[in-house]
């Protein structure tokens, strides 16, 4: 069996990646697994240093918005997992042209290479942030698209033409929306690393606003658990939310980091709020659960700890990320 993930060097899918090798989920153990990577900013060759002497992993560097480049790597694939996108809402408010070529024209070009190439089996990971704002209660699967960043309005274009890749030409793809992840090797931008290497180096950390919006925190190895769930046993052209069950506002996730790091709330600093920022995020994971036996196994106060403690060991990892 040949896996192709793409963007395999990534926070998540490397996570994927060490998972199927150190083979935590048995039965699905490939005779190789090819990485598709561009390695810009946030892919990263030593999120893959744990299984680099693998002989059954190739590392392919290469955009997914080249043709010829997927066109390479795509033939006699049986299981292509979809990481690969730009995925940081503040920058793509900056400037969302490399959201739509990544997001968009990547997608579509794997979508049609696997089309070409009779892929059996494809899963396109996006994000709960398709469906833009929820006041109460949580989102099932059929709840309309409302994208309100472009990164969120770039994914969930990508999940239409996922969509119409497989009712148009029966293609077998089905489409994970995961909440927000935490974990080791998640590039220093996204809140929780930020918060904790510079709460560890003493400095503040910046709340959005007052801190009220509220989010699904999601273990990196439940995501990686219910994203194979899908691999093996999803139904194509169905979505699947993947949640982690645990709602913290931005407040009360920083003061659970403080804790943990031994600081006080001196160290917050209050900044303006994001532009068009969501309130709350809450996806419905029954279908996965009563489909698949999906549940969520890392409870946040375990997963927290040792994600602190994993930055606290491993400054060599992300001091250079923070200072380029």
């Amino acid at each position: 069996m040949r896996v192709l993930v793409t963007g395999g060097a990534g926070f998540i899918g490397s996570n994927y990646v060490r998972k199927v090798l150190g083979g935590a989920y048995p039965g699905f153990e490939p005779d190789e697994l090819v990485v598709l990577d561009k390695f810009t900013y946030a892919g990263n060759r030593a999120n893959l240093a744990p299984v680099e002497q693998d002989a059954r992993l190739r590392i392919a560097v290469g955009d997914i918005c080249d043709p010829a480049v997927v066109k390479q790597e795509m033939p006699g694939t049986d299981v292509v997992v979809h990481f690969a996108a730009e995925s940081h809402v503040d920058r793509s408010i900056a400037g969302s042209a490399e959201f739509v070529m990544t997001n968009v024209v990547g997608t579509q070009t794997l979508l049609q290479a696997a089309l070409e190439c009779d892929v059996p089996r494809f899963v396109h990971v996006s994000t709960d942030e398709v469906y833009g704002s929820i006041d109460h209660g949580s989102w099932p699967e059929d709840h309309p698209l409302a994208p309100n960043s472009p990164y969120a309005a770039s994914k969930a274009s990508s999940d239409l033409l996922a969509r119409a890749f497989h009712t148009t030409h029966g293609l077998n793809v089905s489409i994970t929306r995961c909440s927000n992840n935490y974990g080791p090797y998640q590039y220093p931008e996204k809140v929780i690393p930020l918060f904790v290497t510079n709460l560890i180096d003493g400095l503040s950390v910046p709340l959005y606003g007052d801190g009220g919006n509220i989010r699904d925190w999601l273990h990196v190895d439940d995501h990686c658990r219910g994203i194979q769930l899908v691999v093996e046993g999803g139904r194509a052209g169905e979505v699947y939310n993947i949640g982690g069950g645990t709602e913290l506002t931005n407040r009360e996730l920083t003061e659970r980091l403080l804790k943990a790091t031994g600081r006080n709330e001196s160290a917050i600093r209050r900044v303006t709020d994001r532009k068009g920022h969501d309130r709350r995020y809450s996806v419905d994971i029954a279908k996965i659960t009563r489909e698949l036996g999906y549940q969520p196994q890392v409870d946040i106060e375990t997963g927290l700890a040792e994600t602190v403690e994993w930055y606290q060991r491993n400054r060599r990892w992300w001091e250079p990320l923070k200072n380029c």
